[in-house]
């Protein structure tokens, strides 16, 4: 059809190649491929530096967490309790406390959506898969950003850490 179209306009308009354009709507799909596929990659890219960002907020937070609690860890060893049990419990924290910071996105995320959808008149939502990656990637930072102050916190020896004022 695109060739019949070529012919049938330069015929009509002899020497006039130049005076009209046909184009393909695969080509323009095409287009449209390439630039989704920019903005998915830039996109991604903003993902990865927040959630390093988040990372590291969650490592400072549960930083200051051994750091005041230092007393308290020193008490639970000198009783008895396994480094394991000190590690598994910040690692915990680390997770929950990720976990709390995916909620509000997911929650926000949602919110926005509905704002979109009653100003645009658009039908968005959120997908199941997408939320189960989001928290699954959440946890991922929790754990990844937890296990410093979590090895920290375990390997403290007790005397230590109750001299510590």
């Amino acid at each position: 059809a695109e060739k019949e179209i070529r012919e049938y306009l330069s015929v009509k308009y002899p020497g006039q190649d130049n005076a009209y354009e046909v184009y393909n709507e695969s080509e323009i799909s095409e287009q449209i491929g390439k630039v989704t596929g920019i903005l998915s990659i830039l996109l991604g890219g903003i993902a990865g530096i927040s959630l390093l960002v988040g990372g590291i907020g969650i490592m400072n937070i549960m930083l200051v967490s051994v750091t005041e609690r230092t007393r308290e860890i020193g008490i639970r060893k000198a009783i008895g309790a396994r480094p394991s049990v000190i590690m598994l419990q910040f690692l915990i924290e680390a997770i929950v406390l990720s976990l709390m910071g995916c909620l509000v996105g997911i929650g926000l995320s949602w919110f926005a959506m509905q704002v979109i959808n009653v100003i645009g008149n658009v039908s968005f939502g959120l997908s199941l898969t997408v939320v189960a990656v989001a928290v699954f990637f959440s946890m991922a930072v929790g754990i990844i950003f937890g296990l410093y102050p979590a090895k920290k916190a375990s390997s403290m020896k007790p005397i230590d850490a109750l001299r510590f004022s």
